[in-house]
């Protein structure tokens, strides 16, 4: 399994998994469909949208329908010769710490017939780089208490727990689980290499 980059060519993979019931967002839905209709409308703007280093794209929509704003971030497809999942990096330039209504820098979602093969963890520890390369000490992550599986993606990855904690209200209220991984701090020949 690697990362690519979301492009035109492997869109294909992409709209599949979506019409299979998969969804990049595990707490809304009803992305697949609207991700089904943008790429409809337009396909080249929908790839161009999951990479948004100047958080040019509109407010995130929330779970409880209000609407959060954007930060700068971008999405990687996992791919062992089709589309088998997304990875998606968000940050707050000058910080690691992150507003209220986005639950942690990191997000991943497998598509249910690749899962258990650990592209997850394969997939996270690959984009620490990228965290890394952005200067960021630290990432957070967050999962619901009862996902075992999560949970150890994060601790393989040497995720340590911080906190059970309460989501937003636009998320629920519900508990949660905090986890925070360590970046080495990287020498600048290796982070501008990554950058570009």
């Amino acid at each position: 399994m690697e990362l690519r980059w979301p492009a035109l060519d492997l869109l294909d993979s992409y709209s599949d998994a979506l019409r299979r019931g998969w969804s990049p967002d595990t707490m809304r839905a009803e992305v697949a469909t609207e991700q089904l209709a943008a790429i409809a409308a337009d396909d080249a703007a929908f790839v161009a949208s999951l990479i948004d280093r100047e958080a040019a794209g509109p407010p995130i929509p929330l779970p409880d329908g209000s609407f959060g704003g954007r930060l700068p971030g971008f999405h990687k497809w996992m791919w062992d010769g089709e589309f088998c999942g997304s990875i998606g990096f968000r940050w707050q330039p000058g910080t690691a710490e992150l507003p209220t209504h986005v639950l942690g820098h990191i997000g991943y979602s497998v598509v249910p017939w690749k899962r258990r093969r650990g592209y997850a963890t394969e997939a996270l520890r690959s984009i620490l780089d990228d965290a890394q390369a952005e200067g960021l000490p630290f990432v957070v992550l967050t999962t619901d208490l009862d996902n075992g599986v999560s949970q150890r993606v994060i601790e393989a990855n040497g995720g340590v727990l911080v906190e059970q904690f309460s989501t937003d209200r636009a998320y629920g209220g519900s508990c949660g689980l905090r986890f925070r991984i360590d970046l080495p701090e990287g020498d600048s020949a290796r982070v501008a290499a990554l950058i570009t």
